[in-house]
C-alpha cells in the first residue's frame, strides 16, 4: 500500500507551543499557589490534556479536585491570549503542507489540546486551508496515549492505517501512532518537519511496500 494521508500532531510537530502551554497552565496554576517545574513537565506533563495534567497534579501535589474546572478554563483562556501574541506562520510548513496537498496527499491534524486552541493556532499559522478536517481532545473519550484519535482520523479519511503517516514528536504520541497502526515519523521538534523530510519518509515506507510485494 502507497501512502495517501498524512496527519500531524501540532503542539511541538507544526506549532512550537510546548512552551505556551507550560506557561499558560503556571500561570492558572499560580492563582493558587501551585506550579509544575520545567523538568516535571518535559518528563511526566508533556503531551497530555490538561484535563489529565490537573488529575496527575491532585495525585502527585494534592491539588484540590474542585478547583480542576476553574484551572482549566483560566489555562485555556491564556493559551489563547498566547497564541494571539505569539503564534506566527512558517514558511517551511505552508510550503510542506502545500507541496504535499498540490501532490494528492490528504493531510489533517490530530491534538490532544482543545477545539478552539487547535483552530486558532491552525488559522494563525494560515495552515487550515490545507487541513480536510481537524481533531482535538473534545472529539475522543481518550486522549493520547490512547490510539482513539488517530484510529478516528484515519475512519474518516475512509482509509487503512497502512495508507497514513503520523507525524509525532512526544512519546505519549508516539505510542498512539503506534497503536493506531499507521506508518509513523518521529520528529524532533518543529524544525524537523518539512516537505524533504516528510517525502523521504514516504518515499521508504513506499520502498518497503514494494519489496515485500515483490518477495510475496
Amino acid at each position: 500500500m502507497t501512502i495517501k494521508a498524512v496527519i500531524f500532531d501540532m503542539d511541538g510537530v507544526l506549532i512550537e507551543a510546548k512552551e505556551w502551554h507550560y506557561d499558560a497552565l503556571n500561570k492558572a496554576l499560580g492563582l493558587f499557589g501551585y506550579t509544575i517545574e520545567r523538568h516535571e513537565h518535559a518528563t511526566v506533563y508533556d503531551g497530555l490534556p490538561t484535563k489529565v495534567k490537573l488529575q496527575r497534579l491532585s495525585i502527585d501535589k494534592n491539588l484540590p479536585t474542585y478547583l480542576h474546572s476553574f484551572i482549566n478554563e483560566m489555562k485555556q483562556r491564556y493559551t489563547l491570549e498566547i497564541i494571539v501574541e505569539r503564534c506566527r506562520p512558517r514558511f517551511d510548513h505552508e510550503y510542506a503542507l502545500s507541496r504535499l496537498q498540490m501532490e494528492g496527499y490528504r493531510l489533517a491534524v490530530a491534538s490532544n489540546s482543545t477545539r478552539d486552541t487547535v483552530q486558532q493556532m491552525m488559522t494563525k499559522a494560515s495552515l487550515t486551508p490545507y487541513l480536510e478536517f481537524m481533531l482535538s481532545n473534545q472529539d475522543v473519550t481518550r486522549s493520547k496515549p490512547d490510539p482513539e484519535i488517530y484510529l478516528k482520523a484515519i475512519k474518516m479519511f475512509k482509509l487503512h492505517p497502512k495508507e497514513c503517516l503520523i507525524v509525532e514528536d512526544n512519546p505519549n504520541g508516539l505510542k498512539a501512532a503506534a497503536a493506531s497502526g499507521a506508518h509513523v515519523l518521529s520528529v524532533k521538534n518543529v524544525d524537523d518537519v518539512n516537505f524533504a523530510h516528510i517525502k523521504r519518509r514516504i518515499a521508504e515506507v513506499d520502498a518497503a511496500g514494494k519489496s515485500m510485494g515483490s518477495a510475496a
